[in-house]
């Protein structure tokens, strides 16, 4: 089910609206077939930092390969969240609005070309390109907010955020001109000030961002990054098909895959978690720590393939290494989606142990050898299946409305 922004009847036609910020109390509030387009073309550099991971990874180069790719994965996600959460409180859905958000696409397309050579040669200038294609796109819709807005603390937000990105993006163009060895020091330190821009400018004046709208939303980003954890993992094992004499070699490490990604999907979607989003106290924090469960997610695709890859000996890597690339970014998985929402819903002490308990029993898996991609998803699964139980255990009244039966 899709919305459009509260409007009358008079100009809800109208090519150019004026961009009044939306109620955080609006009924039937959902992601836009705009918004759903948004997503899916930003999961095409999601793939491309998957893609410089397993290259990484099945060569040996570990911790260049993790520090990279969550660099690359940073600017993802903050272009994403960024415009998630604008078009939450101020989305008009008219002519401008829609130009502008296309242009943020066409930034991201760009910036998903440039992410192999930041990958790989530290050099940022295309990804910085589209980077900031993006944002100055993103600049214009929080200067049209402000304008729409009467002075007053709903202007001088827009005004701070608009102001505090292009600052940033000042600081990410001068980045360029760095010296090589300090690049990766300095961009640290500018995604601190990006990370800083909401936090400042929504000290003052909490913008009216929908809570149930932002939870589907990120749900949705999320369900998109597990399709490209399968879509990866499936590209994976049909590369080395005709390379392996019996497909039983395969068979433990799709088996396996499918029954993590699954139980992910499933342990994500097991709260209301919209409940809890009730201001930027619990929001912001909650809204961040998702960078490391997009990015464990998608990084379970990745490490799926070089388990493939190991184990048909095109990758120089030993077993435990592979089974490394898939068991550590599961157990992140479990541990972060833990802390920043499945926690807050659990009423027994076993149902709020079961998730990180959940988390060493996954770390164990890695010295199962060959077997450890089975034996992670037989955890996962056990962790699924054990939460169904202990939830429908609980009596009626202690139940998450429209959630029975389902908690883990």
């Amino acid at each position: 089910m899709t919305s459009t922004p509260a409007s009358t009847e008079d100009d809800r036609f109208k090519p150019v609206r004026r961009m009044r910020a939306r109620r955080r109390d609006e009924a039937h509030r959902a992601a836009t077939p705009l918004e759903l387009f948004f997503d899916l073309c930003f999961v095409v550099a999601v793939g491309q930092a998957g893609i410089q991971l397993v290259h990484a990874l099945a060569e040996g180069h570990v911790s260049d390969g993790v520090v990279g790719y969550l660099f690359v994965f940073f600017g993802v996600w903050w272009a994403w969240m960024n415009f998630t959460w604008f078009a939450s409180a101020y989305d008009c859905d008219d002519v401008p609005y829609r130009i502008a958000t296309l242009v943020q696409i066409c930034g991201v397309l760009v910036y998903a070309a440039g992410v192999p050579r930041a990958f790989t040669e530290n050099d940022w200038t295309i990804a910085v390109v589209g980077y900031v294609v993006m944002r100055i796109a993103l600049t214009a819709q929080w200067l049209r907010a402000a304008a729409s807005e009467r002075p007053g603390p709903a202007r001088r937000t827009a005004l701070i955020y608009a102001t505090g990105v292009v600052v940033c993006q000042a600081a990410w163009i001068a980045l360029l001109t760095a010296p090589e060895d300090a690049k990766r020091w300095l961009f640290v330190l500018v995604a601190a000030a990006e990370l800083l821009v909401p936090v400042i400018a929504e000290r003052g004046h909490q913008t009216p961002w929908h809570p149930h709208h932002i939870a589907e939303r990120y749900g949705l980003f999320t369900i998109i990054v597990l399709g490209e954890t399968m879509f990866a993992a499936t590209i994976g094992v049909q590369s080395v098909l005709g390379e392996v004499e019996e497909f039983g070699e395969l068979v433990p490490i799709a088996a396996g895959g499918i029954l993590i990604i699954f139980a992910a999907w499933w342990i994500y979607f097991s709260v209301p978690v919209h409940e809890r989003l009730r201001g930027n106290r619990e929001s912001i924090p909650w809204g961040y720590g998702h960078f490391l469960i997009f990015a464990s997610a998608a990084a379970i695709g990745a490490g799926l393939e070089v388990a493939v890859e190991q184990s048909v000996g095109k990758a120089p890597i030993p077993v435990l290494g592979a089974a490394a690339a898939v068991t550590v970014p599961t157990a992140l998985y479990l541990l972060t989606v833990w802390y920043l929402h499945a926690r807050h819903f659990k009423r027994t002490t076993a149902q709020q142990l079961l998730l990180p308990v959940s988390v060493p029993l996954v770390l164990a898996c890695t010295f199962a050898g060959h077997w450890a991609v089975l034996a992670t998803g037989l955890v996962v699964a056990a962790v699924v299946a054990v939460g169904v139980t202990l939830a429908s255990g609980q009596p009626e009244t202690a139940r998450s409305p429209g959630l029975p039966d389902l908690e883990v």
